[in-house]
């Protein structure tokens, strides 16, 4: 397992609470010994004026599973802060709820670099991306 920090998916999502993750309605739905899950929906929240998933929306999705992945990843007083992400948006999505799966590919002193994939509801990859985290 690679969390330090001892929680639950229902403790990370009262986190949320009066975020833009709860505007958004960004759901934590799993935490595994080695990953973090989220859902957000495809609506009009989230859609771009042409009826699609907007990529920044999918972007918002990402750092949020990254920068909490980070910090359960973290001790005591340390919190984490995300330095660059990038996104490659592979498949159009309309509706329904899209969800992203975290993973680590490095989680250093002070740095960690997480891969954030996302799927739509019949599980075809629609974006993929990478965070880069400090840890302060």
């Amino acid at each position: 397992m690679i969390w330090r920090r001892q929680t639950t998916h229902d403790a990370l999502n009262a986190m949320n609470e009066g975020t833009m993750m709860a505007l958004l309605d960004i759901r934590y739905v799993a935490l595994t010994d080695d990953s973090l899950e989220a859902t957000m929906p495809v609506d009009h929240r989230t859609h771009q004026p042409f009826g699609l998933l907007h990529g920044g929306a999918s972007v918002v999705l990402a750092e949020t599973l990254g920068s909490m992945a980070g910090y359960l990843c973290t001790e005591g007083d340390q919190k984490v802060v995300g330095l660059e992400i990038n996104a490659n948006h592979i498949r159009a999505v309309r509706s329904g709820r899209v969800r992203g799966v975290c993973k680590a590919i490095h989680t250093g002193r002070r740095s960690q670099v997480w891969q954030i994939e996302i799927f739509d509801e019949e599980g075809r990859l629609c974006c993929t991306s990478r965070l880069t985290t400090a840890v302060i």
